[in-house]
């Protein structure tokens, strides 16, 4: 019984959010273009401004491992590749290739993630590194497929590449990765003003994410598609950290880097995977209700994980 309520505890109160958020859009509070503009609000602006935050404000040179970044890469890589040659493989309906895929493997790392993370063990340089090592992968590989698994016609495989790399380069999350790590690396510090206006607007990414997926549940939507949908959920949700919390135990991972691989791996499907599909020319309908069935749903996986997790002592 206590391992049941140290789970729910960590688990229940970012749900309530979401709930939340739900609530206000019924009440018609949030008007209906709010998921709309707060998701691209979320993508340009508040999650680019936290992961600079939470980045440069760790020491990599001190707290970095690369075993453990190149596992969450390794991993990342191994989900999407395995997925894609499945799906081009078993899904019927080819122009929902590129959706299926992002949605079953992209997971919502920095949001989720370090809401989680920082509900277990407050402040944690895990987090971060995760991010380092799975969130541009998440990025590249979603421009990747939704540009060679495009529904739209009259583009070759080179236009193709070059879209894609167009797209990878212009990315915020990226540029913002990379931009925290090269602050941390050469140990910059910005003044009060400047530092102190970036974390307002970065303590605005989780919450107002957390709130947008509330608002954003639509049930007719969740049933569209149900087939792949279910599939896709039961990948992201189940399959993923079946195969590689084992390993990732096996190679010595505990507490606060078991926490972050397992929300990389078990995370809902992050919104902005609605976002850039519907940048890229896909119908967005598949996604979203991946989006929507991975969050109720983790709800209860999420808590079982961290429920077997902290029963046999690794967290």
């Amino acid at each position: 019984m206590e391992n049941f309520i140290f789970s729910i505890n960590v688990t229940i109160p970012i749900f309530l959010v979401m709930v939340l958020g739900w609530f206000l859009k019924q009440i018609g509070m949030l008007a209906g273009d709010f998921v709309t503009v707060a998701n691209k609000f979320n993508f340009k602006v508040t999650l680019p401004f936290m992961l600079f935050c939470d980045i440069s404000a760790v020491d990599i040179r001190a707290v970095f491992d690369l075993e453990y970044v190149l596992f969450c890469a390794v991993a990342s890589s191994i989900c999407f590749w395995a997925i894609w040659g499945g799906a081009r493989l078993f899904l019927k309906d080819r122009s929902l290739a590129g959706e299926f895929v992002q949605a079953s493997f992209r997971s919502s790392a920095a949001v989720m993630g370090l809401a989680f993370i920082q509900n277990l063990y407050g402040q944690s340089a895990m987090g971060p590194l995760m991010i380092v090592g799975a969130v541009p992968l998440y990025n590249i590989y979603s421009v990747l497929v939704l540009a060679f698994e495009s529904p739209q016609e009259g583009m070759d495989k080179q236009g193709k590449i070059r879209e894609a790399g167009i797209n990878i380069l212009k990315n915020p999350i990226i540029i913002a990765i990379f931009l925290g790590l090269a602050v941390s690396l050469c140990r910059l510090q910005f003044p009060v003003i400047v530092d102190k206006t970036v974390q307002s607007v970065a303590q605005m990414a989780t919450p107002l994410a957390l709130v947008t997926l509330g608002a954003g549940f639509e049930g007719r939507k969740a049933l569209a598609k149900i087939k792949p949908t279910l599939a896709a959920a039961f990948l992201k949700l189940a399959v993923q950290p079946a195969f590689f919390l084992p390993a990732a135990v096996a190679m010595g991972f505990g507490r606060e880097k078991l926490i972050a691989i397992l929300i990389m791996l078990a995370a809902p499907t992050t919104p902005s995977c609605y976002i850039m599909a519907k940048n890229m020319g896909h119908d967005g309908t598949l996604t979203a209700s991946a989006v929507v069935s991975t969050t109720l749903l983790s709800a209860f996986t999420l808590t079982g994980w961290i429920f077997l997790l902290k029963g046999m002592g690794y967290i």
